[in-house]
């Protein structure tokens, strides 16, 4: 019974570090020649997905068990890069539609919404009375506009 439980998870161990990378493989490909930089940090994300599941088997062909700290460790990482990719995504502009119908990266100088002055800027609504009329001592909007 141990023969053949061995011989499976010998098996089972080369059938995933197959699998594992090819995927590896295919994910770098796609880093390289991914057509957005979002494609690539998602590509990269699932680089990190890869290699903890290269740990994972590692730690299961090994008996270590100190392997799962090491793959815990490498996700809180990746989830923090991938946040931080995210967010120096964010600064750096947002995502339009391209003429060909593929998402494209536009700065904000360049995007559409910086184009129009009324939707660049995003004010509070204006504090009116019952009457329709600004209360007593109350400035709206900034004083180059007024």
């Amino acid at each position: 019974m141990t023969e053949l439980f061995g011989d499976f998870l010998y098996i089972a161990v080369h059938i995933a570090l197959a699998i594992l990378s090819l995927t590896f493989l295919i994910t770098v490909i796609k880093v390289i020649h991914g057509p957005t930089l979002p494609d690539r940090i998602l590509a990269l994300d699932m680089l990190v997905a890869v290699a903890i599941g290269f740990i994972a088997v590692v730690g299961i062909k090994t008996g270590y068990t100190l392997y799962l700290d090491i793959a815990i460790a490498l996700g809180l990482v990746g989830f923090l890069a991938t946040v931080a990719f995210a967010r120096f995504i964010m600064a750096r502009g947002h995502i339009e539609e391209a003429e060909e119908g593929r998402p494209r990266l536009v700065s904000s100088e360049n995007s559409m919404l910086a184009k129009s002055p009324k939707k660049a800027a995003i004010r509070p609504p204006e504090d009116r009375g019952p009457n329709g009329e600004k209360p007593a001592g109350v400035a709206v909007g900034n004083r180059e506009s007024e």
